[in-house]
């Protein structure tokens, strides 16, 4: 399939003729938020810290009409406090991905009817829990794929979710480079056949990854996963609920990749809330090959931030892979007034290699957030403490949120 100008698809939508006007109305749905964004990060080894001020802005507009619907939205992000590395300017400072950015974010036409969606254009992707395809939303240049998405539910409990998508839009935005690029081209196929059980919904999935670029270490960044996924919840009386999700992969080379590796993926987790408590405890396994650089479980296009701490050592996993052990304690409360919510909560990361038994580092993340008179208000700190991978991290992100 050829490369697809998603502008160029924009326009021609835009002369999409309509139905007789006696059918059913345009509808016209406003899309408008805003996130201004705090981060410093001080690591050892980098002798000044960074500090990143940077103000997010997405506008655009949905267009309905019967079952068809065309949604344009461009993107933005200014630099307020600019004393980190952005990526580009070369800075002897952390690097925090958030440079200056104008583009256009989503531009696509969707269909829905019948139990089935069909959406083409640039769109959001947000798979499962993102381990392996996400839109990274942490990151103000949101992660977006040129694609074709179809989504079936014609069959009771079943889902089946198949996209194709030949482009990937970074968190790099407009300023990237071949290193860092803006997009990166490649045949991606993602699909999920879900059934919803009474134990839980059970899927299996396959992710096709093809990081076409032999700037993106040499193409090895393209993989091959196939697995299965259980995730579910159980009342247990009382008030208390279990949550429970299980995950088995494994991952292969694909498309031009070089190496020949395989490795597997495994996810245990389990959850017990009661009210506006909740606890939780769970195992991650990014599986290593035989200790050469990219051959353990790779996952390029996931949402890292929701992954192996806030203080993102492992975006890249090591060649020995990562195991993370990992426990949560949270709670939320609801409040009438000009504080609606608002949040308290800590996560401790035992992070270890899969192959050799290496103790890589543990972490400390905690959270405080208030939702305020339509203002989502979230400060979190992020503390890394290494024992023999990447260096002692200590970040501050405070982050505001609004949308319309």
């Amino acid at each position: 399939m050829g490369r697809m100008s998603v502008p160029a698809l924009a326009v021609l939508a835009a002369a999409w003729p309509l139905p007789a006007a006696h059918a059913q109305e345009l509808t016209v749905k406003p899309i408008i938020d805003a996130r201004l964004h705090f981060e410093h990060i001080d690591q050892d080894g980098i002798a000044m810290p960074a500090d990143a001020l940077t103000i997010r802005t997405r506008a655009g507009a949905e267009l309905g009409h019967g079952p068809f619907s065309l949604l344009v939205e461009g993107e933005a992000t200014a630099v307020v406090i600019d004393r980190y590395n952005d990526g580009f300017n070369g800075l002897a400072r952390p690097v925090v991905a958030d440079p200056g950015n104008a583009e256009l974010n989503r531009a696509q036409l969707r269909y829905t009817d019948h139990g089935l969606a069909f959406t083409v254009g640039r769109q959001r992707l947000e798979l499962a829990d993102q381990r392996f395809v996400g839109p990274a939303a942490w990151r103000q240049n949101e992660q977006t794929f040129d694609a074709a998405r179809l989504q079936w539910t014609g069959l009771k409990r079943l889902t089946v979710d198949a996209t194709y998508a030949w482009s990937v839009r970074t968190v790099n935005g407009n300023k990237g480079t071949p290193a860092r690029p803006q997009s990166i081209n490649g045949d991606n196929i993602f699909v999920i056949v879900s059934y919803a059980a009474p134990v839980g919904t059970l899927s299996g999935f396959a992710y096709l990854v093809d990081q076409d670029s032999a700037a993106l270490s040499g193409f090895r960044l393209s993989s091959q996963t196939y697995g299965a996924r259980l995730s579910g919840t159980q009342p247990l009386g009382g008030g208390w609920k279990l949550g429970y999700t299980a995950s088995l992969a494994r991952q292969s080379a694909y498309a031009r990749n070089p190496n020949r590796y395989a490795a597997t993926y495994g996810l245990a987790e389990a959850n017990l809330s009661h009210k506006a408590v909740t606890g939780t405890a769970g195992f991650e396994v990014l599986g290593a090959g035989s200790g050469t650089p990219l051959t353990s479980v790779q996952t390029p296009l996931a949402s890292f931030f929701r992954f192996q701490g806030w203080a993102s050592k492992f975006t890249i996993t090591p060649p020995d892979g990562v195991r993370d052990a990992y426990a949560t304690l949270a709670a939320n409360w609801k409040h009438d007034g000009w504080i609606s919510n608002y949040g308290l909560g800590a996560t401790y990361h035992r992070l270890t290699s899969d192959r050799l038994a290496r103790r890589y580092g543990d972490e400390l993340d905690l959270i405080a957030s208030a939702r305020i008179k339509g203002y989502t208000v979230a400060a979190r700190l992020a503390h890394y403490v290494s024992r023999s991978f990447s260096a002692n991290t200590d970040k501050v992100l405070v982050t505001v949120d609004w949308q319309l």
